[in-house]
Formats: structure tokens, C-alpha cells, sequence
């Protein structure tokens, strides 16, 4: 008798844990934020990549283009793949790309760019991620179009791809 009780307890212990686990798989707990339309681009201040000297962003944006901020890393396998599409666009000429080099370590960052070629006009480090999330990212890549008016018009989460690509030049031309 106490067999069956016992029996009853566990199995009703399984399907109550089934029944949470099952929930919990048809609701996904991931969060994308959405951009607000022409979200101001924050102010801060980094060190450059290679020189290692204190900059600020109001000196990286001071002319009237579009740009391109694309954070990456070395370790970041869809950075790798998303490369080509970025190279594609600094050969175009039509927007300047800036590089946040995100949680990386130096030599590291340098050989993906000696081996991959560096599309960057500059490129700034975040070495803790505290630039990445000011501007609203949650990983790698991200990237972000701001206008000539310093303002985020568009931000993509992933590697860039072929209609990304393709996106980007419309909204730059």
C-alpha cells in the first residue's frame, strides 16, 4: 500500500515538473529591445584601438556623414561571417564605418583584422562592454546607422547578410 502511495507522489512530482519545463520551453524569456525611432547617439569617451589614446565620441562623429557602428570580436564566429558585407561597404565609399571592439583581447582583435582586412575608419575599445550597452547592445555583432544629425536610424542584432546589406544601401543613397 504504501508502494502505491509512493509511487502516485513521484510520478505526480514528473508531471508537474513536465508541465513547467513544457511552459516554459513555449514561452521564451528572450528580450530584443526596439529601437525608438531616431534615438539620439550618447556621448562618450573610449581609447583607440591602436594608438590606446582617451577619445571621445563627439571627435570620432564631427563631420556630416553617415556611419556605420558595428560592434565585434574576434571570438565572435558571426562577426567573421558578416566581415565580407562590411569590407563591400567601405569599398562603396558611401558611409563611414567605426568598429567597437567589444570584450576582445588586443592581439587577438589585431590578427582577425591583419587576416580579415580592417574596414574601420576608427576603431574604439570596450574592454568591460559599458560603450555596447549605452548604445542599447546585448551581444555580438550589433550594428547601428546613425544619420548625418547624430542620430541612430536603424539598428541591426546579428551579422549583417546579403538583404541587410542590401537595406543599408538603401537607406544610405
Amino acid at each position: 500500500m504504501k508502494n502505491k502511495y509512493f509511487l502516485i507522489i513521484i510520478g505526480s512530482f514528473f508531471f508537474f515538473c513536465f508541465i513547467v519545463f513544457f511552459k516554459g520551453l513555449k514561452n521564451p524569456s528572450i528580450y530584443i529591445p526596439e529601437l525608438q525611432k531616431e534615438k539620439s547617439f550618447p556621448e562618450f569617451k573610449a581609447k583607440d584601438f591602436y594608438s590606446d589614446k582617451k577619445i571621445s565620441s563627439v571627435d570620432i562623429f564631427n563631420d556630416n556623414n553617415f556611419y556605420l557602428i558595428n560592434i565585434w570580436s574576434s571570438w565572435c564566429i558571426p562577426c567573421r561571417l558578416e566581415h565580407n558585407y562590411l569590407i563591400k561597404l567601405k569599398k562603396q565609399n558611401l558611409i563611414k564605418l567605426v568598429g567597437i571592439n567589444y570584450k576582445d583581447n588586443f592581439e587577438n582583435a589585431k590578427k582577425f583584422l591583419d587576416e580579415l582586412e580592417n574596414p574601420y575608419s576608427k576603431i574604439i575599445k570596450d574592454k568591460n562592454g559599458t560603450i555596447s550597452i549605452e548604445l542599447g547592445a546585448y551581444g555580438v555583432p550589433e550594428t547601428f546607422i546613425i544619420d548625418k544629425r547624430k542620430k541612430i536610424i536603424k539598428k541591426i542584432t546579428g551579422p549583417i547578410n546579403e538583404k541587410i546589406y542590401n537595406e543599408i544601401l538603401l537607406i544610405i543613397k
